[in-house]
């Protein structure tokens, strides 16, 4: 089955087909679209939103992209469109009431009648994000949605979801995109050379949303390998070493998701940093769980049980703080499982081959089991900075257990 019209998504086919059928049915007055961080939930969002609000003759080519409707929705504007994104230091949707755009805004708006008197879309990104309180808000609308309106949310962990919000809601799974497929769209959107293409279609795990604003932010390339070298090196550091080490690594991811940021709101998407955790990827489970061994004399959780205090809070905004946070420990995880691989004799698969030599080295003089440990403790540590534990406090946790 093919995509009407003109959709965006790409290397989606089993998403794209569900929506296809929808659309020539009947839409649900709820989708619910999950995956991780950077797999075009994003993407697959606005072109449904086009595709429902596009005023072509034939449904089966919505989005035109060429209508009214659709030039106003491209340009962002569309009067019909509403939409709810995290704000604030925790990157939460709030229930509103506060300054930040809240979920009793988002149900105040679609109580008022609609403008092109046609459909109305609600897309609420990173629905995850929202509190407790927030859902229970949104959940009458979610039940009886005003006539003629469909609800959008993109979720990188649903679980975080109340179970009333995900039963009400069809869900579209999106999973990774082929290496072919990340490497096509950058080279026909005229990103990357091929070559540069193919490392970051390997780099970014099969997740075009990041390997797109990497290739935006060529600096963030340059900081990433640097990172990732400096983390090698750091396993045979003295304790002292490691923290102050760790700070500067921190420091560096922030530069990364500045830039990245940056790159990405001049070319008017949504997002901000590519390397953001938040719960482990089930593939670099599978692959802890393949060499994992007890690294000798320690528990694998050791290293974030104990550790000095973390210091006076730098004076960056604490949204910032933790950004950069969570785009260190994604970096720290992909050369855990890097190393991982090369412990299990398979260094073609890893993601960062410029520093396949460094990985075999260090693999060859650190305790077996020490990579699949890791991977826990940064599982741990993006759950920890999820629950807005200090940056600081994480990093030099993970610092100190980075040890031979």
């Amino acid at each position: 089955m093919t995509a009407p019209g003109r959709f965006r998504t790409r290397g989606q086919p089993a998403a794209v087909g569900a929506v296809t059928a929808m659309l020539a049915s009947g839409m649900p007055h709820a989708l619910l679209l999950a995956g991780p961080t950077g797999i075009g939930k994003d993407t697959l969002a606005d072109d449904i939103a086009a595709a429902l609000l596009c005023r072509a003759p034939d449904p089966a080519s919505r989005p035109c992209r060429e209508c009214r409707a659709c030039r106003t929705f491209e340009h962002g504007n569309h009067p019909d469109v509403h939409r709810l994104v995290p704000t604030g230091p925790g990157l939460v949707i709030h229930i509103g009431g506060r300054d930040e755009r809240g979920v009793r805004d988002l149900v105040r708006d679609l109580s008022l009648m609609p403008v092109e008197a046609g459909a109305r879309v609600a897309v609420v990104t990173a629905a995850d994000r929202m509190t407790e309180d927030a859902q229970s808000a949104f959940l009458k609308t979610l039940e009886e949605p005003p006539a003629g309106t469909v609800l959008i949310l993109t979720a990188a962990d649903e679980e975080r979801l109340l179970p009333t919000i995900r039963s009400r809601c069809v869900r579209i799974r999106l999973g990774p995109v082929s290496r072919r497929e990340v490497e096509g769209l950058l080279v026909d959107g005229a990103l990357a050379d091929a070559p540069l293409a193919a490392r970051l279609a390997r780099l970014s795990g099969g997740r075009p949303g990041e390997a797109v604003a990497l290739a935006r932010a060529p600096e963030g390339l340059v900081i990433r390998s640097e990172v990732g070298r400096t983390l090698l090196d750091l396993t045979g550091a003295n304790r002292a070493d490691r923290l102050r080490i760790g700070r500067d690594l921190l420091a560096r991811a922030g530069e990364l998701d500045a830039s990245v940021r940056t790159a990405t709101q001049a070319h008017g998407a949504g997002g901000s940093a590519p390397a953001r955790a938040s719960r482990g990827r089930k593939a670099d489970r599978a692959v802890a769980e393949r060499a994992a061994e007890p690294v000798d004399g320690e528990s694998p959780a050791a290293g974030l049980t104990a550790g000095p205090a973390a210091g006076p809070a730098a004076r960056i905004p604490p949204s910032e703080r933790r950004a950069a946070a969570l785009a260190l420990v994604a970096i720290w995880r992909d050369v855990a499982r890097d190393l991982a691989l090369v412990t299990l004799g398979e260094p073609g698969d890893v993601r960062q081959l410029e520093l396949l030599e460094d990985l075999e080295a260090a693999a060859g003089r650190l305790p077996a089991g020490f990579a699949a440990a890791q991977l826990h403790l940064l599982d741990v540590a993006g759950e920890r900075l999820e629950g807005n534990v200090s940056p600081e406090l994480v990093v030099d946790m993970l610092a100190l257990g980075w040890a031979s």
